[in-house]
């Protein structure tokens, strides 16, 4: 008889599951990750390792542009010199072309350090939200390009979200 009642509660716990209310949300994430206060200090810092970065690109290019002007008004007198010459606009060059490959990492580590804080706390936020009104499933809006159709029964959370995070 035990054996029987298990069997059967093992059958009907998943319909009952099933029978459960399912609720989606919505966010448009991108809006709340623009509204965010914190953004315009994120990108005056970017803005200004990027002109950093930049002025020291110019610097190179500049040194670049003074040898080989250099060079020009004076032509070499020997085949040693020459190649001399060649070498150290060769090595100016690759000194640019490494800066120009360090700088661009240097610019991805510095966002993805800057935005990382924002997105956990966005995704907190998210988080939250759900947790509180029982969400089954929130579904991020701004980039639709795996969504195929979404019941208009769902719910808009952006504005709670927004809330949460103390955005007007």
């Amino acid at each position: 008889m035990l054996k029987k009642l298990l069997i059967l509660f093992i059958a009907v716990a998943p319909l009952a599951a099933m029978a459960q209310e399912v609720k989606i949300g919505t966010i448009n994430v991108q809006e709340v990750f623009t509204a965010m206060p914190e953004i315009s200090n994120i990108e005056s810092q970017l803005t200004s390792k990027q002109e950093e970065i930049t002025k020291n690109m110019q610097a190179l290019e500049d040194e670049f542009n003074k040898k080989v002007e250099e060079f020009d008004k004076n032509p070499a007198t020997s085949d040693a010199v020459k190649q001399d010459q060649q070498k150290q606009v060769g090595q100016i060059q690759e000194r640019y072309q490494v800066y120009m490959q360090n700088s661009q990492q240097e610019m991805g580590q510095l966002r993805q350090k800057l935005l990382e804080p924002l997105n956990k706390k966005i995704g907190d936020a998210i988080k939250a939200v759900g947790d509180e009104n029982k969400y089954t499933f929130v579904v991020d809006i701004s980039s639709q390009t795996s969504m195929v159709y979404m019941t208009p029964s769902a719910v808009d959370i952006t504005p709670l979200v927004k809330t949460k995070l103390g955005i007007k």
